[in-house]
């Protein structure tokens, strides 16, 4: 059993929903667990996305010491943009689709007690600070904490995101299947740490994480403290030579295939004509983008 922790003032952000509500069960799991180890413990879950938003960021007054949501990768959006840069702590119980930041910081992902049990171990020691990427576009500024995406993984995201069927990880192979009967080379503009280039590639990400879209490893060397984020740049590919790359990504193994790029910098600036970014499996908005990393800017429990 976890060592006793002292007494925090802890918010559960619940998307009883994620996952298309396959399991509605761990969110009241969660808060009884946090309860009986003595913590004082706000729930939320709410209707839908936005109002969850707004009734968890007015819960996060002064003294509260960690938000813990549970959900996907859509919930560790929510929470990165609500604690980033701050002293409150981020904790991940996760029940969605992807689970990508979740799965990079070794959490469990499928069992449900074994998930709980490193929560409330994981709370009662320091937290890790990893870093996070500072997002300007469209005149806002916000944060991701896994990757950025630009093109036809983004695709293949906004797709997914709109599928209702088949549920789970499934979805994403399907949707690329469909995106790639149209998708074409996309002609970027790029600034990286302060050097021009142009480039005519399928996509550009930007990764603080080693995975999108529910483990691809797009940069499966990435880490989460190191300062630095991968830039991962997929020149042009017929259709078939896309399919060929795709079940690569899983195992990683596409890194040494020529047509991929990988770099390591601290700030990107994206641009192109009529492309819409995603960060954290959530729209950030079209082109142009300006992602920086910010060392140390999340406090996780994990």
């Amino acid at each position: 059993m976890p060592a006793p922790a002292a007494a925090l003032r802890i918010i559960v952000a619940i998307n009883a929903y994620a996952s298309f509500g396959r399991r509605p069960e761990v969110g009241p799991r969660v808060e009884a667990a946090l309860v009986a180890a003595g913590h004082t413990v706000t729930g939320r879950s709410e209707v839908n996305f936005e109002l969850l938003r707004t009734e968890v960021a007015s819960d996060l007054v002064p003294g509260v010491d960690v938000l813990v949501v549970v959900g996907g990768d859509g919930m560790v959006s929510l929470a990165t943009n609500l604690v980033a840069g701050t002293a409150i702590r981020l904790a991940i119980v996760p029940t969605g689709t992807g689970n990508d930041l979740a799965r990079g910081l070794g959490i469990p992902l499928e069992d449900t007690e074994a998930a709980i049990l490193h929560l409330l171990d994981a709370i009662s020691r320091p937290p890790r600070a990893i870093d996070a990427i500072r997002v300007r576009a469209e005149g806002r500024t916000s944060w991701c904490a896994g990757v950025v995406s630009a093109g036809f993984d983004a695709v293949v995201n906004d797709r997914a995101n709109r599928m209702r069927r088949p549920r789970g990880k499934s979805r994403y192979t399907l949707a690329m299947l469909l995106v790639l009967a149209t998708f074409r080379p996309l002609s970027y503009r790029l600034t990286v740490d302060g050097v021009e280039r142009t480039v005519r590639a399928m996509l550009i990400s930007v990764a603080n994480n080693t995975s999108i879209g529910g483990g691809m490893r797009i940069a499966p060397d990435a880490l989460l403290d190191d300062g630095l984020l991968d830039l991962f740049i997929v020149a042009p590919l017929s259709r078939l030579g896309l399919l060929r790359v795709f079940p690569k990504v899983f195992s990683g193994t596409h890194t040494a295939l020529p047509q991929v790029e990988l770099s390591r910098c601290r700030s990107v600036r994206i641009d192109a004509d009529n492309v819409v970014a995603f960060g954290d499996g959530e729209r950030i908005g079209r082109l142009p983008v300006q992602l920086d990393v910010v060392p140390g800017a999340l406090l996780v429990h994990a």
